[in-house]
């Protein structure tokens, strides 16, 4: 293993983080604001290391380079690493956090697109700090690898490697044979999306800050606000904006590629897009009904429905109630969204619901052939056949993801956090959603927790994002054999 390339790629996404600092920065000077000089620091910090450490392993580094499975992983896995301890510098300095463990369970949690936070008055930080604070959704949404991939082309050489290691679900594949080319499609239409919701809300009642704040944490699935109370802060036409493009966000990003271009049927024929949206309408119907039950008016009742499901099953994490008031039922349906999430190829975090196909099909297969022993079955994708490695790696995800859960839960109870909080914060961190039920409720942050469980969780939330193999394989002795 080459660690002086692996150590150059490193350095280079340490330097696009701290580049990601500017536009915040430029906001600051704007407005005169309290976090331009922990924003002006920090991101000088950032790019100078990023910098130095790429100039002294550039000796290493050619046009002929290519990296292998493993240097792929330890590098993917340093680069979000650095970037969730560093970019909780700006935090730091601004005076935000009085401990390093909560400024960087907020950047990891940024970073991951959850959404967790343990900032208890949101409206009394700077906002300069705050929109940082909902940029690291935004960067880390589409991913720091890929916003690199794009913008220094040395990386791209080999680059597949660190692709499939921050993109390592069960579709990863490029939308050109070029991987430099895919990953600028890819912030093209994550751009342009962003831009529109944008626009959308700055045409409602929010302002500049709120606009690109709450677009930039809905675009990548995060749930960071501007506001204590949310998107619940706004009135009904940002709202329904918001769930438009969460809904949009939890789609894969090749189907919006495939829709700009005109493709529609061969979109709109996507197995896990039909399921996605029967499941975001199912649930919203059935939410709806209950508050509907309860009292609340039609249009308020639809609207609280809609805003929640998708919220929670696109794992972005905004909130607009208090749904642990709600009826067991319109409960277990938000824990249900909780568990498995958006699709593949989105910026959603959780089990995804292509996985979900793959299970449904595998013990549709398995039951078949205990009627008929003899028949031969394929398991078909969008009319492809599923690959066995593809069936076993989701097979095998499942079973991580258990244990890991499982895992989280005993160590947070073994910190003293109660059972249900427990079990709830280690789903909420692992499937990168945010607000969970007991004490990590929608009404509730994570200040609470002791700094053992902070940073339990701040891993899980790393571990969620990208996907669990990525981090794993790096605990096996054999990963590190020369």
């Amino acid at each position: 293993m080459r660690l002086a390339l692996i150590g150059y790629i490193i350095g280079g996404l340490v330097f696009v983080t701290g580049a990601g600092m500017a536009f915040p920065l430029l906001y600051a000077f704007h407005r005169f604001d309290a976090g331009f000089y922990p924003l002006l620091y920090s991101m000088l910090m950032l790019m100078s290391v990023g910098g130095g450490v790429m100039w002294l392993f550039r000796r290493r580094f050619s046009q002929n380079t290519s990296l292998d499975a493993r240097e792929g992983a330890a590098a993917v896995a340093g680069g979000w690493l650095a970037a969730g301890l560093l970019g909780a510098l700006p935090y730091m300095f601004g005076g935000m956090f009085s401990s390093f463990t909560d400024a960087a369970f907020e950047s990891f949690s940024g970073f991951s697109t959850t959404g967790a936070s343990v900032l208890a008055d949101i409206e009394s930080a700077p906002a300069s700090l705050l929109l940082w604070r909902s940029m690291t959704h935004w960067l880390g949404g589409m991913g720091i690898i890929v916003l690199s991939l794009a913008l220094l082309p040395h990386l791209a050489v080999g680059g597949m490697q660190l692709y499939r290691a921050e993109v390592p679900g069960p579709d990863s594949d490029k939308l050109t044979p070029r991987l430099r080319d895919t990953a600028v499609i890819l912030w093209q239409v994550y751009l342009l999306l962003t831009l529109a919701m944008f626009l959308l809300l700055l045409f409602g009642e929010m302002d500049f800050l709120d606009a690109a704040a709450h677009a930039f944490a809905a675009l990548a699935t995060g749930g960071f606000s501007t506001r204590n109370a949310s998107m619940g802060a706004f009135g009904a036409y940002s709202q329904w904006v918001c769930v438009v493009f969460m809904f949009m966000a939890g789609v894969n990003f090749s189907i919006h590629f495939n829709l700009l271009r005109g493709r529609f049927g061969v979109s709109l024929a996507d197995e896990e897009l039909r399921l996605y949206a029967l499941i975001a309408g199912s649930a919203t119907l059935a939410i709806f009904v209950q508050l509907l039950a309860g009292g609340m008016d039609l249009e308020p009742a639809l609207r609280t429905a809609a805003f929640q499901a998708t919220s929670i099953m696109s794992t972005t994490g905004f909130t607009t109630a208090d749904y642990e008031a709600w009826p067991p039922l319109s409960q277990a349906i938000i824990l249900v969204l909780t568990l498995v999430g958006g699709c593949a190829g989105s910026t959603s975090g959780g089990v995804k619901w292509m996985r979900m196909l793959v299970f449904g099909k595998l013990l549709h297969r398995v039951t078949y052939k205990l009627v008929h022993p003899n028949a031969v079955r394929l398991d078909k994708f969008n009319g492809i056949e599923l690959p066995k490695n593809v069936i076993e790696g989701c097979v095998g995800f499942a079973i991580l993801f258990s244990l890991v859960w499982a895992v989280s839960t005993l160590i947070l109870a073994a910190a003293g956090v109660d059972l249900a909080t427990s079990l709830s914060a280690a789903l909420t961190c692992l499937a990168n959603v945010g607000p969970g039920f007991g004490g990590v409720g929608p009404a509730e942050n994570f200040q609470h927790l002791p700094a053992v469980a902070k940073w339990v969780l701040s891993l899980d939330m790393l571990l969620g994002r990208l996907e669990l193999f990525t981090l794993f394989a790096l605990c096996f002795w054999t990963f590190w054999r020369w």
